[in-house]
């Protein structure tokens, strides 16, 4: 199974019948044993290789990171997203948090016809990880390093957030990865092919196309795969445009990782919520973590339909409110 997720509003979701090896990452071999270099005073050691330098972006690279920068400006000035997680004016009751939650949790907004893509909500089943999620963050040749360092320090901080409120073990792992989160530029993304293959064996072409031909408008998005067509993940692979300035690319970060633990879809009722295709809202709100908390609650199961886990979510969902029947 491939669920899909993708932002401004294009939450992808679609099914396809794949069955995936995990990915195996050969251990480093440790180097031998080393002794201090011996040298006859007063000579002066070699210089060190200086260190490596960025790739330099393409004319299309540089175009791209223009765009990027005037739609955050555009949509700031409009009020848009929003880093603070909601408040007086974005008030919601336990009914309306359940609901938001079988919106998002159990439909797909897409579905993969043989000409491509086709926008229509389709119900699912809960998909969910049931192993530890193991992030780690990739980047291109032509991503800057003070760039990475900021991205690096965003993810690690937030796949902390995550785990929190969804009680899922999830870490950074380096060594054994199963979420893959690509920070790439245009340039990084065209050459790509053969890595992604690498990372997901068995990964079919409409999945590597739906990576590598990218519209403008789709700022970033998730790829998430289960063996056997079961509902539950074994990996997922987040693309997260270079070319966006900070705030967008943190958004970016914010919604596909929670979009490829299970959060799969997108909704015009959700708020307040950066699973809405309105933008109001950058990064994950209260409200968000709540539907995390829901979603990895033992009470639900991985794999139910709507109609049986819509019941259990209205219950959870009055006791995280606190709010009583209504």
């Amino acid at each position: 199974m491939l669920n899909a997720g993708g932002k401004l509003g294009k939450a992808l979701g679609l099914a396809a019948l794949l069955i995936l090896a995990a990915c195996e990452v050969a251990e480093p071999v440790a180097p031998p044993p080393t002794t201090p270099e011996q040298r006859p005073i007063g000579l002066v050691p070699p210089a060190l290789p200086p260190a490596p330098i960025a790739a330099t972006p393409s004319d299309a690279s540089r175009a791209l990171s223009v765009h990027f920068q005037r739609l955050q400006n555009d949509l700031m000035a409009r009020g848009l997203l929003r880093t603070d997680g909601g408040g007086p004016d974005t008030t919601f009751t336990d009914t309306v948090l359940a609901r938001n939650f079988v919106r998002i949790a159990l439909f797909d907004e897409f579905v993969m016809t043989p000409t491509g893509l086709r926008a229509q909500p389709t119900l699912s089943r809960l998909r969910r990880w049931e192993v530890p999620v193991k992030f780690t963050v990739q980047y291109g040749a032509t991503i800057p390093e003070d760039q990475r360092l900021e991205d690096s320090q965003n993810v690690r901080n937030y796949v902390s957030r995550l785990s929190r409120v969804s009680g899922q073990p999830m870490s950074m792992n380096d060594t054994d990865p199963n979420f893959h989160v690509l920070i790439l530029n245009e340039d990084d993304r065209l050459g790509f092919e053969g890595e992604l293959r690498a990372l997901v064996p068995g990964i079919d072409d409409a999945s590597v196309g739906a990576f590598l031909n990218v519209p403008r408008d789709t700022l970033c998005l998730v790829l998430a795969f289960s063996q056997d067509g079961n509902p539950q993940y074994s990996q997922a692979v987040a693309l997260i445009r270079g070319e966006h300035p900070d705030l967008m690319r943190l958004a970016c970060i914010h919604e596909e990782l929670a979009q490829g633990l299970g959060l799969a879809n997108d909704s015009p009722q959700a708020r307040p919520s950066i699973f809405n295709d309105d933008e109001e809202f950058g990064l994950l709100t209260t409200h968000d973590e709540l539907l995390l908390k829901m979603l990895y609650d033992d009470r639900l199961q991985t794999g139910m339909a709507a109609a049986e886990a819509a019941p259990i979510a209205r219950v959870i969902a009055t006791e995280l409110t606190n709010s009583g029947p209504s």
